[in-house]
């Protein structure tokens, strides 16, 4: 019986072992998707954009398929970007609560957040804190934002390792439900709530949001995230 039982054991913890080398492997180390942000884009400085002169979605210019996905360059973006989505006027789709803008936390769980977001027919764009997290239809590649979390675990050499992330934006009747792997469940909530914007996240925090017209000079250039643990 205790033979059985150590046989048991030992198979349970060697399954164990391998599922969570597996999910380390995908997590750090397999390959993340082409990077396509537009380089203007990315070198044009955002800080320097009235974000209260929202443009009109009149349907006068591009397509939200019609632009390349924005994506984070390695673990962050050096400086703040240029909207990925400045040229699109594609009309919002019904269901969709206009959230377009600059906003900053100024209660609940993350007093002092800043946050962009920027939105055309069914594609949502948030930058913050260093990401660009793109969801919907684009021209070059997948919907879900495949993108990373950002925060720096270890570093091999002069190269950074932060976990990867997947998720789809779906629209449920004016909440912007973030499903992670795009499939899974739903982890971070947007919402109005009169003129603020609500921000459920993923680690049970609820920070309201009010909109302001230019980025904060603190937040042009993100702080590293992350232990950093030098491996070699």
């Amino acid at each position: 019986m205790i033979g059985l039982l150590k046989t048991w054991l030992v198979r349970f913890f060697s399954v164990a072992a391998v599922l969570f080398l597996a999910a380390f492997w995908q997590f750090f180390f397999s390959a993340r998707p082409p990077h396509t942000t537009d380089p203007a884009t990315l070198a044009g400085d955002g800080s320097a954009v009235n974000y209260c002169a929202l443009p009109a979605l009149d349907g006068s210019g591009k397509k939200a398929a019609d632009i390349p996905k924005g994506n984070t360059p390695g673990c962050r973006y050096d400086h703040f970007p240029l909207p990925i989505l400045a040229k699109c006027t594609e009309p919002l789709i019904p269901g969709a609560s206009d959230i377009r803008g600059l906003w900053i936390g100024v209660g609940g769980g993350h007093v002092g957040h800043v946050e962009r977001v920027e939105q055309c027919g069914r594609r949502t764009v948030v930058t913050s804190s260093g990401l660009i997290h793109d969801s919907g239809p684009n021209s070059t590649l997948g919907e879900t934002t495949n993108d990373t979390e950002g925060a720096v675990l270890f570093t091999v050499g002069d190269n950074e390792y932060c976990p990867r992330t997947s998720a789809s934006m779906i629209w449920n009747n004016g909440v912007l439900d973030f499903h992670v792997f795009g499939w899974g469940p739903v982890v971070v909530l947007r919402y109005l709530d009169g003129e603020q914007l609500i921000w459920e996240y993923a680690d049970g925090s609820t920070t309201r949001m009010d909109r302001i017209c230019i980025l904060p000079e603190d937040q042009k250039i993100p702080e590293p995230r992350g232990r950093r643990i030098p491996l070699f």
